[in-house]
């Protein structure tokens, strides 16, 4: 099918309220359900679903590339994704709104790091023929190690809790705004972070 255009401009990119298209619990259940008549290939439903998610999901993939041009070309992948994987969403895992968030997150930072990768190819010819500091090495490594440890410690929280917190400290956004973004009250949002957050302490070993 043909994909859907941008995101329009009369829609804040980041804005976190739920007020167009969703509003409080009964508009998350409308979305969950979009995304089950998405799966079935329900070509309105998926027209819907764009609709009230686009400035949100644009917004965030904003935020990681801080790059328009290419926020809109992943944005555009980011609901093809959601045109052909609608049947993986499971509603007993987190929330509609979540599980397509968590989708854009990722594939902007996908995007980020294969810009990176294609720099680090151009650039690879200088980098070979400079005498290679052994610190900066040393150090590269460790960030390299740190990182993985800190992807596997999120993968060991809940669905839950991984979007709340990749959200706040990932994405960048503030209590309030995750609150927004995942439809839930702030002190709910809050809750998930902290729990997130100490889970993720937990898994790292790290002392308070």
């Amino acid at each position: 099918m043909d994909l859907v255009p941008p995101p329009r401009e009369q829609d804040p990119p980041d804005a976190p309220t739920g007020a167009r298209g969703e509003s409080g619990r009964g508009g998350g259940d409308q979305l969950a359900h979009r995304l089950k008549q998405v799966a079935k290939g329900d070509e309105a439903a998926f027209a819907a679903v764009y609709d009230e998610t686009a400035p949100r999901l644009h917004g965030l993939v904003l935020r990681v590339l801080r790059n328009p041009a290419q926020s809109e070309e992943v944005t555009q992948e980011v609901f093809l994704e959601v045109w052909r994987r609608a049947s993986h969403f499971d509603p007993q895992r987190g929330s509609a709104i979540g599980w397509l968030l968590t989708m854009a997150h990722r594939r902007a930072v996908d995007r980020v790091r294969s810009s990176q990768a294609s720099v680090v190819r151009d650039d690879g010819w200088h980098a070979r023929s400079r005498e290679v500091d052994f610190d900066t090495t040393a150090e590269h490594a460790t960030a390299r190690i740190e990182a993985a440890r800190v992807r596997t410690a999120l993968a060991g929280l809940t669905e839950v809790q991984r979007e709340a917190v990749s959200l706040a400290y990932l994405g960048g956004y503030t209590h309030t705004e995750v609150a927004g973004l995942l439809d839930l009250p702030l002190g709910t949002a809050k809750t998930r972070i902290r729990d997130g957050l100490i889970r993720l302490r937990d898994q790292l070993g790290v002392t308070p």
